[in-house]
Formats: structure tokens, sequence, C-alpha cells
């Protein structure tokens, strides 16, 4: 392996959980995270006692990685919960591969938990948290994903109907998902006469607010070839930053999947025509427009045309979000673990909504407002 390449498929994801999606009232966050964090590890067979590296982020503890590993009781040879917003855990994942690949240790537990929902947490507040964006007292995050859907329109023509696309694909995913938090019946008008929460977003434009924890156990492939579920190689995975503040961002209609999706692609070493699925970060609808043009699936300001008439709904021609995404299956204030979680389930054929032959999944994260990405390429093991 050269010097920053990506040890291609040397990591597995050995065991994936989630737990408590929807509302997980009386619990709180450590709780939760840890739920899921024993069904990684069984999912695996493998045990606390087996992990020596912890990942992951709780909402309101800057120091969650120390948490982690004091609420397991164990004595982590690293710890790590580097913070991007839902990017975050796609950056541990990349983080870990390199970790197990250099010796450096040989099992890692990324975790993430949130009783957001059931805490009284909400989706948007005022954007005082940084100075720059709350200079124009919108909403934090949804008013930096409206600019860059208002910019978007006006670039490319792009409109609400687009967006309410999204929307309507997300629930038809998730009505077939026992999982999902809402299941209800969408359609296109209903999106476009819902309140708007900040132009030109409504209601299911945006993700909804739940409770929810996810886990992921990895380790060498090699190693996972002998534990108890079918391994999921790490294919390739890249990250990328361009800002933090939405309003020192440029190009409002490009994010740095345009970097983090080429990257990624490289180290795995497959093009677009060999995905199979792909599970993208809806915290709003814009997002999953945006992600489809930068990461290469449509050119750039061809994702609305892209998505119209049900292209990325159940029997389309691409299957996008196939759990119901953050918009329908559940979004409990960081969603990047659970694109991974449903990678993995599609390509085991464990998904609740599970396609046929699933070789290749891709797994993309955004955090921030459109500030940070990253992007994972995971694989079965007919793929190595």
């Amino acid at each position: 392996m050269t010097a920053g390449a990506f040890p291609r498929a040397q990591c597995s994801i050995a065991g994936a959980a989630t737990w408590g999606v929807g509302e997980a009232p009386g619990h709180s966050a450590m709780e939760i995270a840890m739920r899921s964090a024993m069904g990684a590890l069984d999912d695996a067979g493998l045990s606390v006692g087996d992990v020596d590296a912890v990942f992951g982020c709780l909402p309101g503890d800057l120091f969650a990685g120390l948490s982690f590993a004091e609420y397991l009781g164990i004595y982590p040879r690293f710890t790590d919960n580097n913070r991007t917003g839902g990017s975050s855990f796609i950056s541990h994942l990349i983080t870990a591969c390199h970790g197990i690949a250099a010796g450096s240790f040989e099992t890692a537990l990324i975790a993430y938990g949130s009783n957001q929902r059931t805490g009284g947490g909400r989706l948007s507040t005022p954007a005082g948290w940084n100075e720059w964006d709350a200079m124009s007292d919108g909403l934090f995050p949804v008013s930096g994903y409206a600019l860059a859907a208002a910019r978007h329109m006006h670039e490319y023509g792009t409109t609400r109907t687009h967006l309410a696309e999204v929307a309507v694909a997300a629930r038809k995913w998730a009505a077939g998902n026992p999982e999902a938090f809402v299941r209800d019946p969408l359609t296109i008008e209903d999106c476009l006469n819902a309140r708007t929460i900040s132009s030109p977003l409504g209601k299911f434009d945006c993700c909804l607010v739940t409770d929810g924890g996810a886990a992921i156990v990895v380790t060498s492939t090699e190693r996972a070839r002998d534990l108890r579920a079918a391994p999921v190689p790490v294919l390739g995975a890249a990250a990328a930053t361009w800002y933090n503040s939405v309003s020192q961002s440029g190009d409002l209609t490009t994010t740095a999947a345009a970097e983090s999706g080429p990257r990624a692609y490289r180290c795995a070493g497959i093009g677009l025509a060999d995905v199979d699925v792909v599970q993208l970060y809806d915290a709003f609808t814009i997002n999953t427009i945006l992600f489809l043009e930068d990461l290469g699936f449509c050119p750039k300001g061809e994702g609305g045309a892209f998505v119209a008439d049900g292209a990325i709904a159940p029997g389309g021609r691409l299957a996008v979000n196939t759990n119901g995404g953050g918009l329908s299956f559940g979004h409990p204030g960081m969603y990047g673990l659970f694109t991974l979680i449903e990678g993995v389930r599609q390509i085991r054929g464990e998904a609740a909504n599970p396609l046929a032959d699933v070789d290749i999944a891709l797994a993309h994260a955004n955090g921030g407002t459109l500030s940070s990405q990253a992007t994972a390429i995971l694989g079965s093991l007919a793929t190595i």
C-alpha cells in the first residue's frame, strides 16, 4: 500500500445494528448508543472485551469517545470523536480502516445515539451558534439548505415538484420498512401544499426529528471471515470539507461530494456503473439532488430531471435510500451511520426492501450546512 492510499478491502464491517429509531422514551442518548453497540457486537459474535478502538459522537457530549469507553468498561488503544456533523461516522470508518490495516488496533466500534425527539429537541434553531451565519437571522440548519435549493432553482430551473419527487420516493421506500418511523402515503400535492419552513423548503422537504441509535463493528476482513455475520469489505472511502458556515461557501450548487466521491471510487477501483444501490444523507430534499449530481450519477444541474417520475423510488432507474432515508425512516440529529448500515443490509440481503444481487453499495454522508462530505464504497466478498 502506497503512502496515503486507502487499504482497499483489508477491513470489513463485521457487525451492524440500529436501536430505538423513532421514539425511545426514558432512554438517554448514551443508553440508545450502547444498545445499538451491543446489537452490533452480537451481530458480529463478539463481546465488549474484544473492542480496542472506540469512535463516535453524542449530541451533547464533547468527549463522547471517552464516555463510550468508560460506559463500556474498557481501556481502548484508540478513541476518536472527531465531529464534522453527520459525515463524522464515515470519517471514523476511514480512520478505523487505516488503524486496523496498520496494526494499531484490531476491533473498532463506531456508535451513535440520540434522544432528540423524546428529549424535546427541534430540527431548527436560530443560527446564533455561528457568528457569520447569525447575521442572516435564519434558522440553523434549514435556512442554509434553503439557500442551496433556491440557488439551484435559479441556476438550473429545478422546481419544487422535483424536490417533492425526492420526498415521495423516500416515503415509498419507507412504506416497505417496518422500522421506518413514518410510512403513511405521501403525494407530490401533499408536498407542494405543505407549510413553508424556510422558503423554498416546506415541511416534507425536511428530515424527521426522531430518537435512534446505530453502531457498526469494524475489523480485518481476514478475521471477519471467521465471525458470525457475513463480512462487508470496505472497498474505498474518502472525505472532504470545504467550509463550516454556509455564508463562507462558494458555489452553493456544488458540494464537497464532488471531491469525496471520485476519490472514493478511485480507492475502491470501481466506476459508477458498478454501484448497485445508493444511500444518501437526505436531511433535506435538495441534498439528494445535489449529491446525485456531485457523485456523478447525472450532470450538474440535471438532478431535478433525474429524480422525476419516480426514478429513485422502488422500481425506478436507481435505488436510492432504500430504508426511507432521513426524510421517512428516521433522523436522530446525525444520520450518516445509518447510510452505512443500510448499505450493509442490502449487501447481506437483510434489508427490509431487499434488492437482488447487490455487490456494491455507495453510502454518502453530509455534515454541517453542506459543509463536510464523506463517501464510502462497500462490497460483498465477491468484489475482492
